[in-house]
């Protein structure tokens, strides 16, 4: 018979493999890279490599490759020498987030544009903002219009105001942080009156802009909650006096609309 013969089992080294140093580093700079963005995302107008490097507390170096990297991927643009802000490719991808909701919401947008016969955007909440995801132009000659992509202060618009009253007031006052954090050019005159303004959006689904914004144009704004607890706004921008002129009608449009798809979300 074969005699038995004891081996004596070598230890496992515990020195990492290349494999697995190569994957760690790799979820080190993905993390960092997301701390760079997070950081952009409460600056709509950009930073510099120095605030972002003090902000992050990474050294400039490695700030400034990851922002070339992610400069590349049009996650990130240049707004001058050093300094950078949030790029399209982000806003894309954000904007792709709320698309169920959007084609869900879409054919009822271009049916509220259409019997109102003014400018009506859809916007969802990023950060301290409200971003516009798609748009349905007006007819009029003298309209308003604004880019998609586009990121709007919360406390000052009827969008932003409607995408508040969705939020508790706890909720809603640090949502209201964020968006002057984010909008420095809009300072908020009265915090007892906006939140007073909330609690009365929520018990009529309405917001309002009257010239908070912008001069010469106001707005009436509602809510819904999407398929994924999501608040996306709806807002119809209009030259003051001709909103001041159509401003029932036009509420009594919006509500409309928010029924219906309040009634499509819910299936």
């Amino acid at each position: 018979m074969p005699k038995a013969t004891s081996r004596a089992l070598k230890p496992r080294s515990s020195e990492p493999r290349p494999e697995d140093e190569r994957i760690s580093n790799g979820i080190q700079v993905l993390a960092r890279a997301g701390k760079i963005l997070r950081t952009l995302e409460s600056h709509p107008n950009g930073l510099s490599l120095g605030q972002i490097a003090k902000s992050v507390n990474l050294a400039r170096s490695t700030v400034q490759r990851i922002v070339a990297a992610l400069i590349a991927e049009d996650f990130l643009t240049s707004t001058g020498p050093g300094e950078v802000r949030i790029g399209m490719g982000l806003l894309r991808i954000a904007a792709s987030v709320g698309a169920n909701s959007t084609d869900i919401i879409r054919p009822h947008l271009i049916a509220l544009g259409e019997d109102v016969g003014e400018t009506v955007d859809l916007s969802v909440l990023s950060g301290g903002s409200a971003v516009f995801v798609d748009q349905i132009p007006g007819r009029h000659r003298l309209t308003a219009l604004s880019a998609v992509g586009e990121r709007f202060p919360l406390h000052c618009t009827a969008n932003g105001k409607a995408v508040l009253a969705c939020f508790s007031p706890e909720e809603s006052s640090e949502l209201i942080e964020k968006s002057l954090a984010e909008h420095p050019d809009f300072p908020l005159a009265n915090r007892k009156r906006l939140m007073d303004e909330l609690s009365d959006i929520r018990r009529t689904h309405l917001a309002y802009d009257l010239e908070e914004h912008g001069t010469g144009i106001s707005a009436i704004g509602t809510a819904v909650i999407d398929h994924f607890g999501r608040p996306v706004a709806v807002s119809i921008p209009v030259p003051t006096q001709r909103f001041l002129e159509h401003r029932d009608g036009l509420a009594e449009r919006l509500l409309g609309f928010r029924r219906r798809v309040e009634g499509v979300l819910s299936r």
